[in-house]
């Protein structure tokens, strides 16, 4: 059972989410064009982004960057761009002890300098000037700027909020948070979708929008490509080279999309999936993008025949099964609800390439959340067709425990998210897959 704190927390948050979603349902949309967050007294103030390292990030030493990669619409994005400098001077200063039996399984992984010397690694790996191209330059600007020299290749995280499909967003407090530890832990790149909520926007345009931001990722890496390849030729010069207006320079210097990972969290695991399926159907004609691995945290997932779970725990703490009937109805069209709706229930049969080529999948599901049972049949079915896909189920944990902004600075918590970076990196490691539990 979970503390008296948080289920005190958990009655206001049912109140407050019930009220929302029956407004949203008595409300018309104001608009055609979609939202891609609520107004900012839903939820906590949104923390502004920081394109700089400074001590004014946070202790993360994660910069921060909002994008609107297609003003045609209200997709938002916020990537989320560890320091390499940072941890190379942390692992120098603070070497870490030698583990103990109960450590090995999180703490196993190779030291960044293992084999090399502190300063030839760091020239070697991150030469990138992290306080601007110039003094002028960062007068102007103040943050990140990479250099033509940076070498530095980092995997890409795609990372999908939860909220039921109808509130949350990508710069919120808790996701922001959430994303910059994500971000630390796996030494990635983490880029939070924005993605359109209902009931302005229903089914199918949150999924579309994860189609889409792979698909503009695909398209930042080949403009940078072309780009480096064009200023070698005679004729062309750097600034002015191809696509150099459209690039986003964090990615061009840093990113590496041939591993790149889907996170989503709740509703945002539905989403996960959805663009895993469509990944795996679009096949090269999303080079050089590749989904190595997928990470479902607590999927909403849903169907028409009731499981244990469902059936023991349906008035469970912070989404019960009556407010999510009713947010799938705020984000189903009408003519399409069903609860074995593909965007529901991912063992339908018939929604898309066979399991058997799904991505490795981990998924993380609560002891007290009335949707894990269908969680973990779902992993089940991936197993039997010999995906990776093991399941990580945390004792007394409920919906959302490890991205909730009350529960974020939680043991469980922080456990949960060191257990995804271990998993994470037996897919996005470049020496191979040497971890596993």
């Amino acid at each position: 059972m979970p503390p008296v704190a948080t289920q005190l927390y958990s009655l206001i948050f049912k109140l407050l989410l019930r009220r929302r979603l029956s407004s949203l349902a008595a409300s018309a949309p104001a608009s055609s064009f979609g939202v891609s967050s609520r107004p900012a007294g839903e939820h906590r103030p949104s923390p502004p982004s920081n394109p700089s390292f400074a001590s004014s990030a946070g202790p993360d030493a994660v910069a921060t960057k909002d994008l609107h990669p297609d003003p045609l619409s209200s997709l938002h994005l916020r990537l989320f761009l560890p320091n390499p400098q940072h941890a190379a001077t942390v692992a120098v200063a603070n070497p870490p002890p030698l583990p103990t039996p109960l450590q090995l399984r999180r703490n196993s992984f190779p030291q960044p300098h293992d084999g090399h010397p502190p300063g030839q690694e760091l020239s070697r790996r991150a030469s990138a000037s992290f306080n601007g191209v110039s003094s002028s330059a960062a007068s102007c600007y103040g943050g990140y700027l990479p250099t033509a020299r940076s070498g530095r290749r980092l995997p890409v995280i795609v990372q999908f909020h939860g909220g039921a499909f109808v509130t949350g967003a990508a710069d919120s407090a808790a996701n922001d948070a959430f994303c910059r530890r994500v971000a630390r832990l796996c030494d990635a790149i983490v880029v939070a979708v924005g993605y359109r909520l209902a009931p302005e926007s229903r089914y199918p345009a949150a999924f579309e929008d994860g189609v889409t931001v792979l698909k503009w990722i695909a398209k930042q890496a080949n403009l940078a490509a072309c780009g480096r390849t064009m200023a070698k030729g005679a004729g062309y010069g750097g600034p002015d080279s191809f696509g150099a207006a459209m690039v986003e320079p964090w990615l061009a210097a840093h990113a590496d999309p041939s591993r790149c990972v889907l996170l989503g969290v709740s509703c945002g695991a539905n989403i996960a999936d959805y663009v895993a399926r469509k990944a795996i159907e679009a096949g090269k004609l999303l080079d050089p993008v590749k989904v190595v691995a997928q990470v479902l945290m607590y999927p909403f997932f849903m169907g028409s025949s009731p499981t244990q779970s469902e059936l023991k725990l349906a008035n469970s703490y912070f989404y019960d099964k009556s407010m999510c009937l009713l947010a799938w109805k705020l984000f189903l069209p009408e003519c399409e609800f069903s609860l074995d709706h593909l965007a529901a229930n991912p063992l339908v049969p018939g929604q898309g390439p066979p399991l058997k080529l799904m991505p490795p999948t981990l998924t993380v599901v609560a002891e007290l959340d009335w949707m894990k049972d269908r969680a973990i049949a779902y992993s089940e079915a991936l197993r039997k067709v010999n995906v990776d896909a093991p399941v990580l189920e945390y004792k007394d944990a409920v919906h959302e425990f490890a991205t909730l902004d009350v529960l974020l600075k939680t043991p469980q918590a922080q456990a949960c998210a060191e257990d995804i970076a271990i998993w994470v990196k037996k897919y996005i490691s470049l020496r191979g897959h040497e971890f596993s539990y």
